[in-house]
């Protein structure tokens, strides 16, 4: 595969070890010619992602209310990489902490992103936020001994498992170039361009594929850095949007998106779908976000309705964020007895707003309604 990329406009092969030969893009262009196709859908994009992004502002509790949409995007992020672990398994482990399969993976990625978004209060888009990132992305799970937070200083390459390397379908650059080109990243991550940040995102994005700078969980932190660099960019205050369902929808079209780029150079095909996605993405978590705050109304006027305590309201408002819970967590959260929080408890399974999970001990409960609505597939009405 890798001859395919002999002739490449958008970079060159380099020598290799015993006489094979690795890609290593060019420099990133800090100009793409946008024709009337594509002008078209990235007006399309923008307007999404705006109309997103200001119902997002609207939240009144923003931070309770992302949870979950955050969970999703690392369990199907994860999953283009070959986990099994689904959002129900991830929100189990993180009411009952008893971890099963790839769950700890996944649960790694909330926690990077989580820290990623907090770094952006001090740093801009940089090599320092991304290695911090990265280390936590990888911290005691699979790929913990190979230097997480460090550039690779190894040659990696990309095919099905146990593929040699001489029948790689692609292999990034040699470990003695990547620092200069994640450099060059940085600095066109943070350049003042005359380029609508969109279509900046997803140079950035293919960049990043293209370098593979870690020796395990590139994909996962480029996918990671797209939401990062949004919100850095102040095209989303509120971390709504993500593109992995996009992504592992098709996750041969992904690759193979990428793979042309570095064939042919063809910015404007890879903009194309790249800002399809940002369309499709931007729709979908708009439909899920009125969907989860009209749940959440609903909740509240039922709660008014029976003149439940004021630790009733609180606890339904946690379940936006952790759709499962038990009782030594429902007692954290409010601070209260563990008697008084069976009764609360109680009242909200009669009112079905939780059900009961049989055989879970301690007894775990579930807002099976919420829960839906996150891990639907595609969200109703789109």
């Amino acid at each position: 595969m890798i001859s395919q990329l002999a002739k490449s406009p958008n970079g060159h092969l380099v020598p290799i070890e015993d006489g094979l030969r690795a890609y290593a893009p060019n420099p990133l262009p800090r100009h793409i010619d946008l024709d009337s196709n594509l002008i078209y859908r990235l007006d399309e994009a923008s307007r999404a992602v705006a109309t997103l992004a200001g119902v997002g502002e609207t939240i009144p509790n923003p931070h309770l209310l992302i949870q979950p949409f955050m969970r999703r995007e690392a369990v199907l992020s994860s999953r283009i990489e070959g986990t099994q672990t689904s959002l129900s398994d991830l929100l189990l482990y993180e009411a009952s902490r008893r971890p099963s399969g790839d769950v700890l993976e996944v649960h790694n990625y909330v926690r990077a992103l989580e820290d990623g978004l907090r770094l952006l209060d001090d740093l801009p888009i940089c090599l320092r936020l991304v290695n911090q990132t990265h280390s936590i992305l990888l911290s005691d799970v699979r790929g913990q001994n190979k230097r997480p937070g460090e550039i690779r200083n190894a040659q990696v390459w990309i095919g099905p498992e146990g593929t040699p390397l001489q029948d790689a379908r692609y292999v990034p650059p040699p470990p003695g170039m990547v620092l200069d080109l994640m450099l060059d990243w940085e600095r066109f991550a943070n350049e003042e361009l005359e380029m609508p940040p969109l279509v900046q995102c997803a140079l950035l994005h293919y960049q990043f594929e293209a370098i593979h700078p870690y020796l395990d969980g590139n994909g996962r932190m480029g996918r990671l850095l797209i939401v990062l660099f949004l919100c850095a960019k102040g095209v989303m205050r509120t971390p709504l949007l993500y593109l992995s369902a996009y992504f592992e929808s098709d996750r041969q079209k992904y690759y193979d998106e990428l793979f042309n780029v570095s064939v042919t150079g063809d910015w404007g095909r890879w903009l194309r779908y790249f800002l399809e996605g940002m369309t499709e993405q931007a729709k979908d978590a708009l439909v899920r976000t009125r969907q989860v705050r009209e749940l959440q109304e609903e909740y509240r006027a039922l709660l008014q309705e029976n003149r439940e305590s004021g630790n009733v309201l609180r606890l339904v408002d946690v379940l936006f964020a952790q759709p499962y819970i038990s009782a030594p967590l429902a007692a954290d959260f409010l601070d209260i007895t563990y008697q008084g929080v069976r009764k609360i408890l109680g009242r909200l399974v009669t009112l079905r707003i939780l059900k009961v999970i049989p055989d879970t001990w301690p007894r775990l409960y579930v807002a099976e309604r919420l829960l839906e609505i996150i891990q639907a597939p595609t969200a109703g009405g789109t």
